[in-house]
């Protein structure tokens, strides 16, 4: 009896999914640090690239504590020194030139972005991979102003990184479908589930999660019902794991009203953020970071 080897086709079917030998991540605040920790702990050479020492040394401080708290919870299988020794920080964008990919984690600002965005692709081989992690902004957008949109895309994470299991994948336009292919593999390989979306402004996740935010704000605004209530209604009626109050002062009211302006002037006025919203915003009140915002969050 004779026996054949399986084909490359067939052994690359089977294989197991693998993250990049060298992630670069620019940003390191509670976004760009959790997406550095779900990479090293996938294995891969990780560096954070931020705006002055102090950022950096400060996402530093982020990425190895979570990374601690992963390896006192028992999630990472590797020794605290091996992580560190995978991993750097800096404050010159020229740190990612041999990266496979570098994932944007800027605040998300239309202006902002296209700023680093370009800064860090002229410092990449051709072959690399770069992404943003925008939740709102179409990726067509920031591709237009990139000379290889074909090696652009879109990785949503979500927040808190560590604890969330998806990651929406987004391609635009230009996005080579290779590219998307890998993607796949990547989030399979940080243990998360991928979904695939076509480009638009909120893509699926952020154009869903806002419109429910947004109509719970204005039930608050109305006097329907308190915010508990309100949360509740979607907690215990509908199994949702949190609030859409909740949610909205654990991503910032800031966030979430930069992104539903954004949703308006593309989409049309039923993502107008109501007035309690702006009110909020403008006395300092973005939800957790902060102390307050539609729960008190300092007891």
């Amino acid at each position: 009896m004779t026996t054949t080897s399986p084909s490359p086709s067939a052994a690359a079917a089977t294989a197991p999914p693998t993250a990049p030998a060298r992630v670069g991540v620019l940003g390191g605040g509670r976004m760009g640090a959790g997406i550095a920790h779900a990479f090293l702990l996938a294995g891969s050479r990780v560096t954070v690239v931020e705006r002055d020492d102090a950022a950096a040394e400060a996402a530093s401080a982020r990425v190895l504590g979570s990374v601690d708290a992963s390896i006192a919870r028992g999630s990472a299988t590797d020794t605290v020194a091996s992580y560190r020794a995978r991993f750097a920080t800096g404050t010159d964008a020229a740190l990612f030139a041999d990266c496979d990919l570098v994932v944007e984690a800027v605040p998300e600002d239309l202006s902002l972005k296209i700023e680093a965005l370009t800064r860090v692709e002229a410092q990449l081989s051709p072959a690399a991979a770069l992404a943003s992690n925008t939740s709102s902004i179409a990726i067509d957008e920031l591709a237009a102003v990139l000379d290889r949109p074909a090696r652009f895309l879109g990785l949503h994470f979500f927040n808190p990184v560590p604890a969330s299991t998806l990651v929406e994948i987004v391609r635009g336009a230009a996005t080579d479908a290779a590219l998307t292919d890998a993607a796949r593999s990547w989030v399979h390989a940080l243990g998360k589930t991928p979904i695939v979306v076509a480009d638009a402004p909120g893509f699926a996740s952020s154009r869903l999660g806002v419109a429910l935010g947004l109509e719970a704000i204005r039930m608050l605004e109305d006097g329907v019902a308190s915010a508990a209530d309100i949360d509740a209604a979607m907690t215990l009626g509908y199994k949702h794991p949190v609030g859409p109050l909740r949610l909205t002062d654990l991503v910032g009211l800031d966030v979430r009203l930069g992104i539903a302006e954004y949703l308006a002037a593309h989409l049309g006025p039923r993502f107008e953020p109501p007035a309690l919203l702006r009110r909020l915003v403008a006395e300092g009140h973005l939800g957790r970071k902060s102390g307050r915002g539609f729960y008190d969050w300092d007891d």
